[in-house]
């Protein structure tokens, strides 16, 4: 920004009997001009340099290290640690298998954060570990030893779902306020060990530990203070998939974006549904990551209306990753793609076979990563590397996020 003439400091005499007669409120004014343009032009290169919004992959032993776009990638989130006896404990499979992972990626991209994530479905151990302020320790402890035995740079807590029982682990309706304990249990003995390590390194900068929670929406995060959460937490992976799963009576998107037009719950689960939920909830935007399927589910005997959309059906099938899909089902073998253009989600609908299969393409996931974009959101996560070894999702997530 141009500086207004008669405020140039080159104007105003630096020496000499002319300088003396200067006003001196000329001399102010040119100074906090001159501050003024240095804010703007640092605030110009700061924006120049903003980094687009995460993009975060969950990564099992089975997916190949090599096949990983690592320059792309923001974070890579390990799994599973498990909770032994109020501990977080990765076997040796895991941690040779993370070593491996974290050697590979971070030889492609320094600045790749990895993490470990501690939980999964039906995973037990979290509430009996947040119990009480002794347990919480121990459970924070181990977890700071497993980041500095294995390199990690952060920890996930996956717990699916505290005061909840669907998934057949116990659970207590004190799980609520416990829940919040832990993760502040956690974040401060991450902090207090950067303390220390930076005491006893000559006061190098200090290392932050990250810390997440992949939380769900809708009733399953009824036993989550999310905003004091969220106060513990550098981001959330918030599931926004499996809205309708084995456990729902009817077909539907599992991933979508927006509530079906065809969906006869005006409350039904969506990925808008639950970032509005956390927002209400005061989660702040910069800390959403929503979440991304690379698989499918499929349902059978389902009744013969709207292309099998948001229909009862006989019996769940199972889940496909996205090689399948292409490779078999996506307008192959009997199979019809369509697109719900309110949910922004496509589905796939076998007329002879009464077969329904709701999943994400490359178009869906576009869609998500311009969702995030226009509402100023964390970034997008997804379930999980090895469904997509051509990185064909991967590449539309990273494309529409500016990676």
């Amino acid at each position: 920004m141009p500086v207004p003439t008669e405020f140039r400091m080159a104007s105003i005499p630096r020496s000499g009997a002319c300088a003396a007669h200067v006003d001196p409120f000329v001399r102010r004014m040119a100074r906090l001009v001159l501050c003024a343009v240095a804010l703007l032009s640092m605030a110009g290169t700061a924006a120049a340099r903003k980094l687009p919004p995460r993009l975060v992959g969950y990564v099992t032993p089975a997916a190949d290290p090599a096949a990983i776009e690592a320059g792309r990638l923001s974070d890579a989130i390990f799994t599973f640690a498990h909770v032994v006896d109020g501990q977080v404990v990765l076997d040796a499979k895991g941690e040779a298998a993370f070593g491996r992972l974290r050697d590979a990626l971070r030889a492609r991209n320094p600045h790749i954060r990895l993490l470990i994530s501690v939980g999964g479905w039906t995973a037990g151990g979290f509430s009996d570990a947040a119990l009480t302020d002794a347990t919480r320790q121990r459970f924070a402890q181990s977890a700071l030893a497993l980041l500095r035995q294995t390199g990690a740079d952060g920890l996930d807590v996956d717990w699916e779902y505290p005061g909840h029982h669907e998934s057949g682990i116990d659970a207590r309706e004190s799980d609520r306020e416990h829940f919040t304990a832990l993760l502040a249990t956690l974040r401060q003995t991450f902090d207090r060990a950067a303390q220390a390590d930076v005491a006893s390194a000559d006061h190098t900068a200090p290392r932050h530990l990250l810390l997440t929670a992949a939380l769900a929406d809708g009733p399953f995060v009824d036993h989550v203070q999310l905003a004091a959460v969220a106060a513990q937490l550098d981001w959330i992976n918030a599931m926004t998939y499996d809205f309708n799963n084995s456990l729902t009576p009817t077909t539907g998107h599992h991933a979508g974006l927006f509530r079906s037009a065809a969906s006869p719950d005006p409350h039904d689960r969506s990925t808008d549904a639950a970032v509005r939920q956390y927002l209400a909830a005061g989660v702040p935007r910069g800390k959403i990551v929503i979440g991304a399927a690379f698989y499918a589910r499929a349902f059978g005997e389902v009744n013969d209306r709207n292309h099998g959309l948001y229909q009862p059906y006989g019996k769940y099938l199972t889940t496909y990753p996205w090689p399948q899909l292409v490779a078999d089902y996506i307008d192959r073998n009997g199979f019809k793609r369509y697109w719900d253009a309110r949910a922004q989600a496509p589905t796939l609908w076998n007329a002879q076979t009464h077969t329904f299969i709701s999943y994400e393409d490359p178009q869906s996931l576009r869609a998500k990563a311009r969702y995030v974009r226009k509402h100023h959101l964390g970034g997008v996560m997804y379930w999980e590397q090895s469904l997509d070894p051509a990185n064909q999702l991967f590449d539309a997530l990273a494309d529409g996020l500016g990676r």
